[in-house]
């Protein structure tokens, strides 16, 4: 019987599956995105970017021409409880985001 190795980005989770295999899915990175709205000027925007991700100036306002023309960009990525404390954290800040699992 030969052995499996596991990548250090792949997790293995056990579930039934046919012949008694063992199921390996990727461990999927999660996103912050957020969302456009009619509200919050596109400084304040940039601002909060930039305060809270540490994000430079162009980057931050990059970020924040994605959510005015394209209606959201995601502005970080990493585990589940990373990106509810980053969804928390700008819901504190007023602007609508949301998190989710980067299927790219």
């Amino acid at each position: 019987m030969d052995r499996v190795s596991v990548a250090p980005t792949e997790i293995e989770r056990t579930e039934p599956a046919a012949e008694g295999f063992a199921v390996v899915e990727p461990d999927v990175p999660w996103v912050t995105i957020v969302h456009n709205d009619p509200v919050n000027l596109m400084s304040y925007v940039t601002y909060v970017f930039q305060t809270y991700f540490g994000y430079s100036k162009d980057k931050a306002h990059k970020l924040m021409l994605d959510v005015h023309h394209k209606g959201r960009a995601i502005v970080s990525s990493g585990t589940r409880e990373e990106m509810e404390r980053d969804v928390q954290a700008m819901h504190g800040f007023g602007l609508w985001a949301t998190l989710s699992q980067d299927r790219n």
